[in-house]
């Protein structure tokens, strides 16, 4: 065939497909989504305060704390001489953390279970931490599902903050002592965040969406949020939703000092080093653990005759737009945040009864956060409001606190207790008038609670939970 046969066969072609195209009718609007209400059923934890929700809950109302002081061993440097262990733990600024209590007794992270047993030995201990609250969660949601079906409906959605630093530095020793032969195979899979929901979803089967979010200190709220708008859109009925963290090595520390961002006035007294709202306040105190909910929609939920915590109402979400690591100073990101999440919700300021603040005991971030509490809420901040922040008592978790704090938040609702702030001896100027952390835990009806985030890079998230319908 001739070149301008070809040419006119095509051309006419196209002209045809083109008249096809121009002639048909536009697809008609995709099919509108019912709104699907949002519950949660099941919840674990595991803290610096314990392993598991009942040991934290009780620790954290009665005013203890999960602080303390690091030796060379936390450190996590196996693969180094001990002279330079010593070296780089004397050089740390900061020498608290709060560390996840590990042990075979109740209220301990068992490692033999989660870490060194053959099936997990091939895991970090980010990882191990979700496996556990997950496995808790799963277990006081009740959901154990055996049929295809249900595991089709079920997804996770688990983020971390920084994943396994520890590998990371251990493989950088090996590539300088020019050992890389003897790296493991598992390298890239134990330091992958997305791993922890992989590996929750490979256990039990779950093959709704696997998720993870990666926004730095408001992870674990966000990939809440995310997952209850999952639930909402008709991806999936059940979701296992939260955040992990395990910072408590050489370099995350040595970072975080390097950044100013850690407390170094009280090294000698651990337990009085995480201070938010209060006037000593010098840094947050680095923490790790893991938090971890069943979510589910309401019909699912109430047809199977799942116990039911709290509804997830609201979720809003912000940037600051401003700084890496700073707030700006009128709090408009973290104003931002709430007023979504209020407006989503359905409810009025006044509606809200308890606020679990992100507030870190860092100097700028507290007073910031104060004030932006302060401008939501200021028909409600004359007492009426419990306000708090529990990082007193967990330090911060990073990836994880997000999540830690919105159980918080939900076990506040259900129980009926605002937790204390620890700590608060000579609260922050911006309070008065009634406007008030907590100082003692507090027994009062809440029938809403919103629990809020914010992470390096300005992300800022905050969760709205109310009663149980």
């Amino acid at each position: 065939m001739a070149m301008s046969t070809w040419y006119r066969f095509f051309r006419s072609r196209f002209q045809i497909n083109r008249s096809v195209s121009t002639v048909s009718e536009p697809f008609g609007p995709p099919p509108v989504v019912p709104q699907r209400r949002v519950v949660v059923t099941g919840l674990g934890m595991v803290t610096p305060l314990g392993c598991g929700v009942e040991s934290t809950w009780k620790r954290l109302i009665e005013g203890f704390s999960g602080i303390r002081a690091i030796s060379p061993e936390d450190l996590k440097m196996d693969g180094f001489d001990k002279e330079t262990q010593l070296y780089t733990y004397e050089q740390l600024t900061s020498k608290v953390a709060a560390v996840v209590p590990c042990g075979t007794n109740i209220g301990e992270f068992n490692e033999e279970i989660w870490l060194n047993s053959k099936d997990h030995r091939s895991i970090a201990r980010f990882i191990a931490y979700a496996l556990c609250s997950s496995d808790e969660a799963l277990r006081d949601a009740n959901w154990m599902p055996t049929e295809q079906e249900d595991k089709e409906r079920t997804g996770v959605s688990i983020g971390g903050g920084t994943g396994s630093i520890s590998d990371i530095l251990d493989a950088a020793q090996m590539i300088c002592e020019k050992r890389l032969r003897r790296l493991s195979p598992f390298f890239i899979p134990r330091i992958l965040i997305n791993m922890a929901a992989g590996h929750v979803s490979m256990k039990y089967g779950f093959k709704g969406p696997n998720h993870a979010a990666v926004t730095a200190c408001a992870t674990g709220a966000h990939s809440i949020g995310d997952a209850v708008r999952m639930i909402q859109f008709g991806d999936s009925d059940v979701m296992v939703a939260g955040g992990t963290e395990s910072s408590i090595d050489a370099l995350s520390i040595a970072g975080f000092c390097r950044s100013r961002a850690l407390t170094t006035k009280y090294n000698s007294v651990p337990q009085e080093a995480s201070r938010p709202f209060d006037c000593g306040r010098d840094g947050f105190v680095i923490g790790e653990g893991s938090g971890v909910m069943v979510l589910e929609e309401l019909g699912h939920a109430q047809e199977r005759g799942a116990k039911i915590y709290a509804e997830v109402r609201g979720y809003g979400m912000s940037g600051d737009a401003y700084h890496i690591t700073q707030p700006h100073s009128d709090g408009r990101g973290a104003i931002l945040a709430m007023s979504r999440a209020l407006k989503q919700s359905g409810l009025h300021p006044d509606q809200v009864d308890y606020v679990n603040a992100h507030a870190t005991s860092t100097p700028l971030g507290d007073a910031i956060e104060a004030n932006a509490i302060k401008s939501v809420f200021s028909k409600n901040t004359s007492g009426a409001l419990a306000l708090s922040s529990t990082k007193g008592a967990t330090g911060h978790l990073l990836g994880a606190a997000g999540a830690v704090e919105s159980i918080f938040s939900v076990l506040a609702t259900y129980h009926g207790i605002a937790p204390l702030t620890l700590n608060l001896n000579q609260p922050d100027p911006v309070f008065q008038n009634g406007f008030m952390p907590l100082t003692e835990s507090k027994e009062m009806p809440i029938r809403a609670a919103l629990s809020n985030s914010f992470g390096f890079g300005g992300t800022n998230a905050s969760l709205l939970f109310a009663s149980a319908p």
